[in-house]
């Protein structure tokens, strides 16, 4: 099982998609009737053109206040609000304008986003206890498929790697406590996985150049744990100074490959 973000339903996600419908903007007073009533939060709401109501941002505000209370039909309410707003062209569409934006990194900061065509995509970390191998290879495909915000890729990367760690020690028996931090973590893992330098038989043809590799796989994850400390999610960050979508993605993909390689070893060694 995936442990996902809890769901984004905040007062700052909520102020965010609420400001798409700020004065009568947004989709119709019918289309925001149709989500509530389909996830459980309908407001009895009725056109009478003699009386004014509550307009369109209040109502959907007050819908998420009503799913911060019983969030049953929370995700229906989310994902219904969010087809309206592709319908209607406000997400999705090309260049995210200043509200789409907003919306992004709100979401961001609750461990979610929006891919490039509007669509609501969990992208948080993994239950080693309870997800296993299953888990971190959704992960793994997660992390390829997800977001372009480099500080949310770059967060998650060093997530991913650091429960792989945790994931091998947990298949070799070896508890993980809390104060195992992330160079300790990856030093057991690399011994249990026999992947460190000083494991590699010097007999061995290319045995420097294989010393190498494995070395590298510490390299990597040492520096997109470094990174993630001063540009990643996580410590209140959002936001990256610097580092580019490019630079990111290459960040993710040779996470993926470390992670992916470690899993591999781990598989070989239980003689999978």
């Amino acid at each position: 099982m995936v442990q996902r973000s809890a769901l984004p339903i905040d007062g700052e996600v909520a102020g965010a998609i609420a400001k798409f419908f700020h004065g009568g903007d947004g989709p119709a007073h019918s289309a925001i009737t149709r989500v509530l009533v389909s996830s459980g939060y309908n407001d009895d709401y009725a056109y009478n053109p003699g009386v004014q109501g509550p307009n369109k941002e209040s109502r959907v505000l007050t819908a998420f206040n009503a799913a911060r209370r019983q969030p049953a039909g929370a995700r229906k309410l989310l994902e219904g609000l969010l087809t309206e707003l592709r319908l209607d062209g406000r997400v999705g569409k090309g260049e995210p304008s200043d509200d789409e934006t907003r919306l992004r990194v709100a979401l961001g900061r609750s461990g979610w986003h929006l891919t490039e065509d509007g669509q609501l995509r969990a992208f948080a970390g993994v239950d080693v206890d309870t997800g296993g191998r299953e888990a971190l290879e959704e992960q793994l495909d997660r992390l390829r498929r997800s977001t372009t915000d480099p500080a949310l890729l770059i967060g998650t990367a060093k997530e991913l790697l650091e429960s792989v760690a945790k994931f091998v020690l947990e298949e070799h028996s070896i508890a993980v406590t809390s104060r195992m931090d992330f160079g300790q973590l990856w030093y057991l893992a690399r011994d249990r996985l026999g992947i460190l330098p000083q494991q590699v038989d010097p007999n061995l043809p290319g045995a420097e150049s294989i010393k190498k590799i494995h070395g590298s796989t510490w390299h990597i994850a040492e520096q997109v744990n470094e990174l993630r400390n001063l540009q990643g999610t996580g410590h209140g960050r959002t936001l990256p100074a610097g580092v580019s979508e490019d630079l990111a993605m290459l960040v993710v993909r040779e996470a993926c490959t470390v992670a992916e390689y470690m899993l591999n070893r781990l598989e070989r060694s239980h003689g999978r």
